[in-house]
């Protein structure tokens, strides 16, 4: 199934990108099961409406990627629904700032090349974090609906979703095309008044191929490349990828 904005998104006022990741074809053309595991922005800004559509999905545990910070300024509740911190503090503002601080001017191509060295650091340095996450997708005692996300579900989020979708035997065109529907459904905050030019913040507030592109193409100049990523750094090895695969993804 290819991916569209309207038949996989929740529309919602206070978040504009969650979404179902069901439907996509994965290890012998197996489709990822519907309203299992969903990705999103942060929940704290939900309408008492959206609380009412996203308690309709059964959810029972939120992952939430967002750094201790993020968290207590945008901190939520959702009834029946277990939060579990898997924090990835958030790196680029800071080094902008750092940048910034030195001297060097904060030109659009600048953060973009500073967003790509993001996405290698996230495989390569904070895999702890992604490997919680499939620990925990794996658990056997609680099989209700999940969802993950980070403060705008786009980065941290993005490459959780990538790697889950990579390891359910999901085509790397199709796990791209996935990443970027954030570009037509994100929308971003009213943020005060910034120093760094509005081509630059136009960078961090949408993502690229070439961004999870990095990503992967650290992961495959590793030894062993993504399969040996997926099995030793992720912690899966046989047992887990057959259980993902059959936790997820429709019985032949």
């Amino acid at each position: 199934m290819s991916a569209t904005p309207t038949d996989r998104t929740l529309p919602l006022e206070g978040a504009s990108n969650f979404r179902d990741l069901g439907g996509y074809a994965g290890h012998d053309g197996r489709p990822l099961r519907w309203g299992q595991v969903y990705r999103s922005d942060h929940l704290a800004a939900l309408s008492d409406a959206d609380r009412a559509r996203v308690a309709r999905l059964g959810l029972g545990r939120a992952f939430d990627f967002r750094g201790r910070e993020e968290r207590a300024a945008r901190p939520y509740e959702l009834p029946g629904v277990s939060q579990h911190a898997l924090t990835i503090e958030p790196t680029i503002v800071q080094r902008i700032g750092e940048l910034a601080a030195a001297g060097e001017s904060i030109t659009a191509p600048v953060v973009f090349a500073l967003m790509q060295d993001l996405y290698r650091m996230l495989v390569v340095e904070r895999a702890d974090r992604f490997a919680e996450l499939f620990d925990a997708l794996l658990d056997p005692h609680d099989e209700r609906p999940v969802v993950f996300h980070c403060t705008a579900g786009k980065d941290r989020t993005g490459v959780a979703a990538a790697l889950l979708l990579v390891a359910l035997g999901v085509p790397r065109p199709v796990v791209m095309q996935d990443y970027l529907l954030t570009n037509a459904l994100y929308r971003r905050p009213v943020l005060p008044p910034s120093q760094t030019p509005p081509d630059a913040l136009a960078v961090l507030w949408r993502v690229d191929a070439a961004f999870l592109d990095a990503a992967l193409q650290a992961i495959d100049a590793l030894p062993g490349g993504m399969d040996a990523y997926l099995r030793r750094r992720l912690g899966l090895g046989d047992a887990g990828l057959r259980a993902l695969a059959e936790r997820f993804l429709t019985r032949a």
